[in-house]
């Protein structure tokens, strides 16, 4: 996918991180819109639980990361595909892939998926700021994710 949306990612990357989270949540009535379909911003939300889910099942606590070091994880850069609408009460997953890893930053894949057919694709840029919001490298815990 991150081809597809033009980004260069080296062959490679796909086998150099395998591993994946999936992190299932069921559409509510507050998720559509009037049509009965969830409503386009709320696929962010999906993701960033995702991702939430992700760091959490490794470990990191990223509020404990903020308090000790001062340091927050923040989305640089999303782009995204809608490519069919999820309805009210579906249960979806979000698939979590890390698709490459530098000191600076962390590219990932996702999608929103429903009995295994994707309706979103993502990449996600992750970066690390500091308290006053400057880039800094990527805390060592987060960096050991690739390991």
């Amino acid at each position: 996918m991150a081809e597809r949306l033009g980004l260069d990612v080296p062959p490679f990357v796909a086998h150099r991180f395998p591993m994946s989270h999936r992190f299932s949540l069921r559409v509510y009535y507050e998720d559509t819109d009037l049509a009965g379909i969830v409503y386009y911003a709320n696929y962010l939300k999906f993701i960033e639980r995702g991702r939430s889910e992700f760091v959490r099942s490794h470990g990191i606590d990223q509020t404990n990361m903020k308090s000790k070091s001062g340091i927050v994880i923040a989305v640089r850069r999303v782009e995204a595909d809608f490519i069919k609408p999820a309805k009210f009460d579906d249960m979806l997953e979000v698939v979590t892939t890390v698709e490459s890893l530098t000191v600076a930053r962390i590219l990932l894949r996702q999608s929103v998926e429903r009995a295994g057919e994707v309706l979103f694709e993502a990449v996600v840029t992750l970066v690390a700021l500091s308290q006053n919001g400057r880039p800094v490298r990527l805390p060592a815990e987060i960096r050991q994710i690739s390991r």
